[in-house]
């Protein structure tokens, strides 16, 4: 599960709405965050930056439940909606909260762990290939994973595994097509050596071949004298 119940996220109330005061915030460590949902208005507020990044980077990343504390607001519990990063920074410069209501469904993303030493691979030269890495779920928000596990181990060559192949606990809904494929074993193709060339004797000994002809040569003249 996602829960944890000892983070808190403290935040300000958001004044400003343009495009310099978000600057602003962020050149002081914050970061403009919304949290929505839960029959009642959005809150726009203001964030420390290394509290949220710390969120991410733990082991349920996105799917955390944390408490989101603004002043002049009822703390709530909330999860990541949406987060924007800095195509060159890599920092988080927005964020979206959604409040969690009990009892309320929500829709998350999780990783898929393959697990298992596929048979192809063991007795048959294959290489496990992986296509999918997360797949998108539905669930109550403390029911989320932290990760969805798939056995690989008598998977064969030329074999697949599709999303109808992944297990799944009481409550978890998988949004993925049935039928897309996530894993197979392929088989390692060898690059054929290409045979070194023969040489004629034509070509190793000219020299040879010609000294001969030149002696016979020689050698008939001798005799019509």
């Amino acid at each position: 599960m996602a829960e944890n119940k000892d983070i808190v996220v403290r935040a300000v109330r958001r004044e400003g709405r343009g495009k310099n005061d978000a600057r602003r915030a962020r050149r002081s460590g914050q970061v403009p965050v919304t949290m929505y949902g839960g029959g009642v208005d959005a809150v726009s507020a203001l964030a420390e930056l290394r509290d949220l990044a710390a969120i991410l980077r733990s082991d349920t990343g996105r799917n955390t439940i944390f408490t989101l504390d603004v002043d002049g607001v009822e703390a709530t519990e909330v999860m990541f909606a949406d987060r924007q990063i800095h195509p060159v920074r890599s920092r988080l410069i927005h964020a979206d909260f959604k409040r969690l209501v009990k009892g309320e469904k929500i829709e998350a993303t999780v990783p898929l762990r393959l697990v298992g030493d596929p048979i192809g691979v063991r007795e048959q030269a294959g290489m496990l290939e992986q296509i999918v890495r997360e797949v998108e779920i539905r669930c109550e928000p403390r029911e989320i994973p932290e990760a969805l596990e798939v056995d690989v181990t008598n998977l064969g060559v030329h074999e697949v595994l599709h999303v109808s192949d992944i297990p799944l606990p009481a409550g978890i809904e998988i949004l993925e097509a049935p039928d897309t494929v996530i894993a197979t074993v392929g088989v390692v193709k060898e690059e054929p050596v290409a045979a070194a060339p023969i040489e004629s004797e034509a070509t190793t000994e000219p020299e040879v071949i010609g000294k001969g002809k030149k002696e016979d040569e020689e050698g008939a003249e001798e005799e019509k004298k």
